[in-house]
């Protein structure tokens, strides 16, 4: 027998990721979108330069994780199907993580930035449970 035959799959299956753990949800980055904005609007509040150099520091980190958690979203979750039937999909994910990125959140120590970005993350959140119910 052939060692390449013995290795082959006889069952071939599709997931989402590595792992199908099955569990993707917004609230992730929303989670992190609203500490974002909390520490914006702490930020604003203090006239302490220690504080608001921390505040800064981990506004920027608490971004980046938003970022990580709509890529794992639109990267895993959604499929070709999704994107067929919400075609504004695509462009909300660009939208939201470029709020979350160096040009939005990330850059800026503005309340109504991380507010913009909560709003994207609210409507990928409402197509994202459309289709948990499909």
């Amino acid at each position: 027998m052939r060692t390449s035959r013995f290795f082959r799959p006889r069952t071939v299956v599709s997931a989402h990721c590595d792992l199908p753990c099955g569990v993707y949800d917004p609230a992730q980055a929303r989670i992190e979108a609203e500490s974002v904005k909390a520490i914006a609007e702490k930020y604003q509040a203090s006239t302490d330069p220690e504080f608001r150099t921390r505040a800064l520091i981990i506004k920027e980190q608490r971004s980046e994780l938003v970022k990580h958690h709509l890529w794992v979203l639109w990267t895993d979750y959604f499929k070709a199907p999704h994107f067929e039937k919400y075609p504004r999909l695509n462009g909300l994910f660009n939208e939201a993580t470029k709020l979350a990125g160096a040009g939005g959140a990330k850059g800026s120590a503005d309340p109504a930035v991380a507010e913009q970005l909560l709003g994207k993350i609210e409507e990928i959140s409402k197509i994202f449970w459309e289709t948990k119910q499909a």
